[in-house]
């Protein structure tokens, strides 16, 4: 690696993309390998039923922060941790989030008041049900109906059919994972 190299390196923040739920997982990991990383978590009501408790719970859900200057090393440490997927990018390589955007995220998950997300479903995305009594179906997500519930349209023998379900039990399938039965 020759001087000039080095010298272009400069550490920002880039997103990286997680296995479904394995924030924590991988924010302890980078952690212990002293990686600077930043989980930005928030407070909500616990949605089990059982349960009327306030929970922490990651604000963009499969998504955290990592601050570093990609020399390859640090590259290889970071996306081999376990639970991460990749570093988001395009087509010209990973893409740096603007350090003024995590300086505002850590002042509002720092603070009391109540924060809510966009929605992370869009019209036609497929997506498959993975908790409750429709477990192991994919479909079409649709559209929001009322609070914390959406309708996916299943096809079956040429017809379609549709669900209601909470919109905790239903989790993105990836553009470039196919299911087949």
């Amino acid at each position: 690696m020759t001087k000039n190299y080095i010298d272009k390196l400069v550490r920002s923040w880039y997103v990286l993309h997680t296995k479904s739920r394995f924030e924590n997982v991988v924010n302890e990991g980078l952690a212990k390998k002293s990686i600077e990383v930043f989980l930005p978590k928030i407070k909500v009501r616990s949605k089990r039923r059982d349960r009327k408790a306030m929970i922490q719970v990651p604000l963009f859900s499969g998504y955290l922060f990592v601050k570093t200057d990609l020399n390859p090393y640090e590259h290889i440490e970071i996306v081999k941790t376990v639970g991460a997927v990749r570093i988001i990018g395009n087509k010209d390589g990973p893409l740096a989030v603007p350090h003024e955007s995590i300086e505002s995220l850590k002042i509002i998950v720092a603070g009391n008041g109540s924060v809510t997300t966009g929605t992370r479903l869009r019209k036609g995305d497929r997506v498959m049900v993975i908790d409750g009594p429709f477990v192991g179906v994919t479909g079409t997500f649709i559209r929001y109906k009322g609070k914390e519930r959406v309708v996916v349209y299943i096809e079956a023998l040429g017809q379609f059919a549709s669900v209601e379900v909470r919109e905790d039990d239903v989790e993105i399938i990836p553009e470039n994972i196919s299911i087949t039965a």
